[in-house]
């Protein structure tokens, strides 16, 4: 199996293959209900996939309290008409509580890496979990 990474010229970051890969069949083929994803020795890789029967709840109970992470979650809802739809969500989490340093290298990054994930609806960027409160998720989706 070949493995290709993708650098990303302006913070030097890669994003490994298999990051857009499962993003695709989050987005074509809802095999997962979201994908976690982590920096780490200078590329962006997968750390958790959510199944599709997973709640934003188990989402969110996901996400490290003092660590910073990329996610993108595929959010089902109900319209006024009566018609089922589905969001995909990118959330840049980046709580108060982690480092600066780690802060500023997914904030240079963070555009960079959402261009490689084509179909994202909806952005958030959270520090809190109040942030990104399934109140606002519905808001912006609806």
């Amino acid at each position: 199996m070949c493995v290709t990474i993708t650098a990303n010229a302006s913070s030097g970051m890669a994003v490994h293959d298999d990051c857009k890969l499962r993003f695709l069949e989050l987005k074509a083929k809802r095999n997962f209900r979201y994908i976690v994803f982590k920096i780490e020795a200078q590329q962006v890789l997968i750390e958790k996939l959510g199944n599709p029967d997973e709640t934003y709840e188990d989402f969110t109970c996901s996400l490290p309290a003092d660590e910073c992470r990329y996610a993108v979650f595929d959010f089902d809802f109900i319209t006024a008409e009566n018609c089922q739809k589905s969001k995909i969500f990118f959330i840049a989490w980046s709580p108060d509580t982690s480092n600066v340093r780690s802060k500023m290298v997914y904030a240079s990054s963070k555009d960079r890496f959402k261009r490689e994930l084509d179909g994202i609806q909806f952005e958030l960027q959270a520090t809190d979990p109040s942030e990104m409160s399934i109140d606002i998720v519905k808001d912006r989706a609806i």
